[in-house]
């Protein structure tokens, strides 16, 4: 049916061919986000469910062509979201406990990376390039649905605060370990020995790409400073994160990393919150069309059917075993490095499970990753995030909620916010209405502590009279 309107409208008008496609993935990926809210569920998992729906194994809703053609969007969401996690790096607060908290991101992400790696590669017998790529996304966190849920809690504590600082250097953790794993699997698609310098060139590209971010936020500091209006402001974001995406696309890298350096720079450099205001306001339709996309990806028949595979091993058992494994190495990790760490048993003992999500990192890099390997070892590494992510923002506010509970970082596991039993709740203002009543009880009382004070001195007086006026008289004579 949607094939054969796009048939007719390509022959009146291409291009609305394009804008009713792009109107057709907002609209499902907003009733997708709507439909899951009410279980509490993070609007990605809405809106990667949406991208499936519509995709070529349901409704087949999108063309082909519009699918391959938005490719770009992967890079430009990334961009958005590296910038707005580069606000959580205020040198301020993270150097009382930077060393602590480095030490638990290393251990629970490349723990994680690492027991993907040892059961696809030696238990498995997968593919090197494989392996060693999915191995490296096992290392990304998710931060949205643990924020989401923190905020729900209203939860507080050094077991968030620890929690908030791993998850925004997960991140550089991730897209390191994924730059490293591309580069040798290319080596190894190719027929090339991987050697350690090969595998240095990847890392000297990303910390070029982070000093010229860094760059770039200096400039934009000093560009957007002079700025008055509000939406020069945003526009010049918009045009600096769009420039910074082309270069590395020519490169060849990742914009992940030097993109959150940019926002680091300019968030230290000029302390204003307000821009990153600006573009949370202003990214959500871009991100909503990226994470459709790549639901429209999702290759649902190689999951599900036995000649979906991956050198001769189910997909859907791997992804399966991905999705298990990558739960036991981020919660194993994080226990050794919490302990490594001092931190108390509450806290080791549930850190873990904080740190199940994993969404918007990892399928930005699945798709760049399916991109380089291409062909079926491509769809399939894409076709396993996808998978896996879903199941990970179906469990994973669930199991950040129970860990807030258990380290103690809020109330009662049976409520969102803990709320004194009597009291008015700090954060609620009060009525205009109930300002003038209090103020009125404090004029009554007042005027009552007047009136009494004028009582006790006419009452006073005449005494001080009686026993002062003689000792006066007594003194002038």
């Amino acid at each position: 049916m949607f094939l054969s309107l796009y048939g007719r409208l390509q022959e009146q008008s291409p291009a609305a061919v394009i804008i009713l496609s792009i109107a057709v993935m907002l609209l499902f990926g907003f009733l997708m986000a709507r439909i899951t809210a009410p279980w509490k569920l993070p609007s990605v998992t809405g809106y990667l469910l949406a991208g499936i729906l519509l995709g070529p194994f349901c409704l087949n809703a999108i063309p082909a062509p519009i699918i391959e053609q938005t490719e770009f969007l992967a890079d430009i969401a990334l961009a958005f979201i590296a910038f707005n996690t580069g606000e959580f790096f205020q040198f301020d607060k993270l150097k009382n406990n930077a060393g602590s908290v480095i030490f638990i991101t290393i251990a629970e992400s490349l723990t994680a990376s690492a027991v993907v790696f040892v059961f696809t590669f030696w238990v498995l017998h997968l593919d090197l390039a494989f392996s060693l790529v999915l191995a490296a996304l096992a290392s990304a966190t998710a931060p949205a649905s643990t924020m989401m849920t923190i905020r729900q809690t209203n939860s507080k504590g050094d077991f968030v605060d620890t929690l908030l600082q791993v998850v925004a250097y997960d991140d550089i953790v991730a897209l390191l370990a994924y730059s490293i794993a591309i580069s040798a699997a290319l080596s190894s698609i190719a027929g090339e020995p991987i050697h350690f310098i090969g595998m240095l060139v990847p890392i000297a590209r990303n910390l070029g790409v982070l000093g010229l971010g860094g760059l770039f936020g200096l400039v934009l500091h000093r560009a957007v400073e002079k700025q008055q209006s509000r939406d020069n402001r945003l526009i010049l974001l918009t045009a600096f994160l769009f420039i910074f995406c082309a270069i590395c696309a020519i490169t060849k890298v990742s914009p992940l990393l030097g993109c959150m350096s940019m926002g680091t720079v300019y968030i230290n450099t000029s302390g204003d919150h307000s821009l990153f205001d600006q573009l949370n306001n202003f990214s959500p339709p871009i991100l909503l069309l990226f994470f459709v996309r790549s639901g429209l990806s999702f290759d649902l028949n190689a999951l599900l059917k036995p000649s979906g595979s991956v050198g001769g091993v189910s997909l859907l058992l791997i992804g399966v075993l991905y999705f298990l494994l990558r739960i036991a190495g981020k919660y194993f990790g994080a226990f050794v490095g919490c302990l490594c760490a001092k931190k108390p048993r509450r806290t080791r003992n549930y850190f873990g499970l904080a740190l199940i999500p994993q969404a918007g990192v990892a399928i930005g890099l699945a798709a760049l990753g399916a991109r380089a390997l291409g062909g079926e070892m491509g769809n399939a590494l894409q076709t396993v995030i996808l998978a896996s992510s879903v199941l990970y923002e179906l469990i994973g506010p669930a199991c950040a909620k129970f860990a807030l509970y258990r380290s103690k970082s809020y109330a009662c596991a049976g409520q969102d916010s803990p709320a004194p039993a009597v009291s008015k709740p700090a954060c609620a203002q009060p009525s205009s209405v109930e300002l003038l009543i209090e103020r009125i009880q404090e004029i009554q009382e007042e005027l009552e502590l007047e009136s009494a004070h004028r009582d006790q001195e006419s009452a006073s007086v005449p005494a001080l009279r009686q026993d002062k006026i003689p000792d006066c008289v007594a003194v002038h004579s």
